[in-house]
């Protein structure tokens, strides 16, 4: 017998996505190429014309229509989405991800992710023990700043993003001060206001890497630190799993910087890297992620609004198979993630991230 509010759930579900479907197909109506710029002849890093592709795939995730390349730097070994999403496409892209349909699976996501926001904060100890006041950058719902509370009571946090989850956070009481809008733009009346300024997983997104470093550099106060986890596009992992490795996350992944790269740019910026970490930011889901993309890859689409129409009986029957027919691959995954792999991740160049934390002179 199933449950009332399962049920209930599912149906308004769909309801949603059937009120969003119209828009959608007539977003899609005329293709997706306005989604695009010109390809960029030149690496967006450093400026050499020495490029050559890296990957092409599709959404895994989301599995919106459209087909995206990431080229490498020869010179200085940048991955960058070539061509480049515009911000028609962009917002295309991210519409029903992190808000509207996909805000409370993404919610639940990184609502339970306690022990990495904890480790994340640790870091900074070494370095400032007791920050007044903390920026986090790409906040998102704010659930970092929630938990790193325990870690630095004294702290105050505030948060940063362009969606409208930052004010979710500031209404639950997980930030004390919600900044909405690109940083770059927010800088100034924020100058040397902060003791840290993070961010985690956010200079993938940006358009411009070097204009978010240069606002970091405007917030952060003299002696003050940066903190920065980014993926690591180095690792072992990201040949071995290809396009079903998990940070490559196209389309909404722009920028791939080695961790020399990155390091470099900071100096230049006017920061001195005090630390840079490996194992301690990784995270060990890159075999579960892998087996989950193809699984659902393989299996027919669930309903989503930018489909022309709903998946009948007979696919979501077949999904359902696939998937449970995948329980047993998950499961040994996700054992090797966390029992084999994760112990000897950097030892073996696996880990899938790396953090540096720089001091602004």
């Amino acid at each position: 017998m199933s449950d009332p509010e399962d049920t209930s759930s599912r149906t308004a579900k769909a309801a949603r996505i059937a009120a969003l479907r119209p828009a959608y197909l007539r977003d899609l109506a005329a293709g997706t190429d306005r989604f695009f710029t010109a390809r960029r002849p030149d690496c967006p890093w450093c400026g050499s014309d020495r490029l050559g592709t890296r990957l092409r795939t599709t959404d895994l995730l989301q599995h919106k229509p459209g087909r995206f390349t990431l080229d490498r730097c020869a010179d200085c070994g940048h991955i960058f989405q070539n061509p480049r999403l515009t911000q028609e496409g962009l917002e295309f892209y991210y519409r029903d991800f992190y808000d509207g349909l996909g805000e409370q699976r993404m919610s639940g996501t990184f609502g339970g992710r306690g022990a990495m926001y904890r480790a994340r904060a640790e870091a900074m100890l070494p370095h400032d023990p007791a920050p007044k006041a903390w920026l986090d950058v790409g906040t998102g719902h704010g659930h970092f700043c929630a938990t790193a509370r325990a870690v630095l009571p004294g702290t105050a946090f505030d948060g940063l993003d362009f969606t409208d989850g930052v004010e979710l956070a500031a209404r639950e009481g997980r930030v004390d001060q919600a900044y909405r809008g690109a940083f770059p733009e927010l800088a100034p009346e924020l100058a040397a206001r902060y003791d840290v300024v993070s961010m985690f997983h956010y200079l993938e997104h940006s358009t411009d890497p070097d204009r978010e470093l240069r606002a970091a550099h405007e917030a952060v106060r003299p002696g003050g630190h940066l903190l920065v986890e980014v993926p690591d596009p180095e690792s072992r992992y990201a040949r071995l799993l290809g396009r079903w490795w998990l940070p490559w996350l196209q389309p909404q992944h722009l920028h791939f910087m080695p961790v020399a790269g990155l390091r470099r740019r900071l100096t230049e910026r006017g920061f001195t890297v005090v630390a840079e970490q490996h194992a301690a930011a990784h995270d060990p889901v890159d075999l579960l992620a892998a087996v989950w993309l193809a699984l659902d890859h393989t299996a027919p689409r669930e309903d989503a609004p930018w489909l022309p129409q709903p998946p009948g009986a007979l696919r979501r029957t077949m999904r359902t198979a696939v998937l449970l027919a995948g329980v047993p691959a998950l499961i040994t995954a996700t054992l090797l993630d966390r029992l084999a792999v994760r112990p000897l991740s950097h030892r073996l160049g696996l880990s899938n991230a790396y953090r540096l934390v720089a001091r602004r002179e």
